[in-house]
């Protein structure tokens, strides 16, 4: 049987090209879009305390040992005192887009790979990243590498930024409470509005960053797309530390109430990581300071 042209596109993001202010019905975009009026119409029921207090616990755990599986989550939760079994934490952890990392035949990276979409190689391996603008990688968060989940005293979100890799500049990010296409490519348009156009852009293989509409935004702007490949825990290792920063500098130590609160603190955070925040790395510049030295060093050169 033959699938209708909307059908090879997510139902999240038919769910996107939804007009809430119509000419047509909701009702008869829904049919053209082969989406039931539910989909459109359903609220999701938020998490419980209890819940939002494991997912915390999960976060804060996952960041110090990404190995750890739904057994070994479940395990370190009882050991505090918690009652709770492996399917109430597997359930977290795919809520929250994590998974222990190890050598798998599909490894988990913060969303399902849709096995419909171009998979691209891996094209850092044994590179030398020697300049700004000549990787770029977006950080999820999931596996937690290129969107990451963020907890709150009531409720999350999910983080998805850009950052290059040379001077570790965070050139745009984003927040939503759902892990799809269009939240990603406005972050990724938000750096290349910046006039930011790295040479080779990484991802991981979750659908957000292997569908049509991610790709080709990349394509049209001759960059080139490398992906993760399977079982390798460590190619997108700088935004890994990208999340442990910003969570043990400012999400734990804030616990931030509400969506809104979330999204002021973290605009002062990055102000504070790309201005004013020294790394080590950098011989002690601050992320802006690199960036912007060494682009002015690559135009002399060339």
């Amino acid at each position: 049987m033959v699938k209708k042209k909307s059908e090879s596109i997510s139902r999240a993001e038919r769910l996107h090209w939804i007009d809430k202010n119509p000419n047509i019905s909701i009702s008869r975009q829904c049919e053209l879009l082969n989406i039931s009026r539910s989909s459109w119409y359903y609220k999701p029921v938020g998490e419980s305390e209890e819940n939002l207090r494991y997912m915390r616990l999960l976060d804060e755990q996952y960041l110090k040992t990404p190995f750890y599986g739904v057994r070994r989550m479940t395990a370190m939760l009882q050991h505090q005192g918690y009652e709770i079994n492996h399917k109430r934490v597997q359930r977290l952890m795919q809520l929250m887009g994590i998974r222990g990392i190890s050598p798998q035949r599909q490894p988990y990276q913060g969303s399902e790979r849709d096995r419909s979409h171009k998979i691209y190689p891996y094209l850092l391996r044994g590179l030398e990243i020697a300049r700004p603008n000549q990787v770029c990688l977006p950080r999820n968060l999931g596996g937690s590498t290129d969107i990451t989940y963020i907890g709150m005293a009531n409720g999350f979100l999910y983080l998805c930024a850009v950052i290059d890799w040379y001077s570790r500049y965070v050139l745009s990010w984003g927040l939503s409470n759902t892990m799809d296409t269009n939240f990603c490519l406005e972050v990724l348009n938000d750096a290349l509005s910046s006039g930011y156009t790295p040479e080779i852009f990484n991802t991981d293989q979750g659908s957000q960053f292997t569908s049509t509409l991610f790709t080709s935004t990349l394509l049209d702007n001759n960059i080139s797309i490398s992906m993760d490949g399977k079982g390798r825990a460590l190619d997108n290792i700088f935004v890994e530390r990208l999340w442990k920063s910003v969570k043990y500098e400012d999400i734990f130590i804030k616990n931030y109430e509400n969506g809104i609160t979330l999204r002021h603190g973290l605009k002062d955070y990055w102000t504070f990581y790309n201005t004013e925040r020294p790394h080590q790395s950098l011989d002690y510049m601050t992320p802006k300071e690199f960036f912007e030295q060494s682009l002015s060093k690559n135009q002399i050169l060339l």
